[in-house]
């Protein structure tokens, strides 16, 4: 039976940086605006954190009752390896996407906004979608762009509009540069798997592109936030801080370019991870700096 460090483990903190970020961006452009509130940011940052467990719990059990798992080479999954029954594994995903609800409820109630209980169900929806059902558009090659519009705009737009209750332009243009470091964390993840992923029938975006094209387009992911970037500093001058960021993007490019092996592909992963966290904590705090 599974111990709580494979739990724990199974919980892929790792990835949890990317629910920050967003969040944090959210929040900032909140702030230029002079309507931050930390409670309804709190918030949003729980469900979106309850939400990127959910979906690592959710894809371990699709994954592994599908099979997909016994091709792996990465760390091992509790499903996949048999640590753990999938029902327990299915239970504790679900456990986390009602948290996510029951926290997202109570936000909706707090600002009167119900017309996003519609949008709270598709992200639900679309996180368990992703591996799981009958046809999960994970293995139809289109993962990246669903992470992008959900860890990225709508976890971005959703926490500015709670506090302002408008679309913030400036609030977007954050929200696809969080979706771009999203979407290059999983296409890093999906590069290091083609090879199993084909095997297992597995038709992710890498796979469909090809490792040479994929790590191409990887590096485009990862510095066009940059670009992003380099244009804020004009109009908020503190987002110089951001910049900062290359030092993580130098040597992930450098593994993006070279690696061979998946425990290289992972670091890559990690520090791809690191710095979209780096990104939405510097550059946020960039342009929350305008009002002082």
């Amino acid at each position: 039976m599974a111990d709580l460090r494979s739990w724990v483990s199974g919980a892929r903190l790792r990835t949890l940086p990317l629910a920050v970020a967003p969040v944090a961006l959210g929040a900032a452009t909140a702030e230029a605006t002079q309507n931050f509130d930390l409670v309804l940011s709190l918030g949003a940052l729980a469900v979106a954190l309850f939400l990127q467990i959910a979906v690592n719990y959710a894809n371990d059990y699709s994954d592994g009752v599908r099979g997909t798992d016994d091709y792996r080479v990465g760390p091992k999954r509790l499903t996949g390896s048999g640590e753990a029954r999938p029902k327990d594994v299915k239970l504790v995903a679900f456990s986390f996407f009602g948290l996510a609800a029951i926290i997202g409820l109570a936000l909706i109630i707090a600002t009167a906004q119900y017309w996003l209980l519609a949008l709270g169900a598709f992200a639900i929806l679309a996180a368990w979608y992703y591996t799981g059902g009958k046809h999960p558009y994970g293995y139809a090659g289109l993962g990246e762009l669903v992470v992008f519009v959900f860890f990225g705009l709508v976890a971005t737009v959703g926490t500015n509009y709670l506090q302002t209750l408008s679309i913030d332009p400036l609030a977007v243009v954050m929200g696809s540069a969080a979706g771009f470091y999203a979407s290059a964390v999983l296409l890093i993840n999906n590069i290091r798997d083609i090879e199993t992923d084909t095997k297992a029938g597995k038709k992710t975006l890498a796979v469909r592109l090809g490792d040479r094209r994929s790590r191409v387009l990887f590096l485009f992911l990862i510095y066009i936030p940059l670009a992003i970037n380099i244009l804020l500093i004009l109009i908020y001058p503190a987002t110089l801080l951001g910049l900062l960021n290359i030092l993580l993007l130098v040597p992930i490019s450098g593994i993006a370019l070279s690696a061979k092996t998946p425990k290289e592909l992972i670091t890559g992963l990690k520090l791809t991870s690191y710095a979209g966290l780096g990104y939405g904590l510097l550059v946020g705090g960039g342009i929350a700096l305008v009002n002082f």
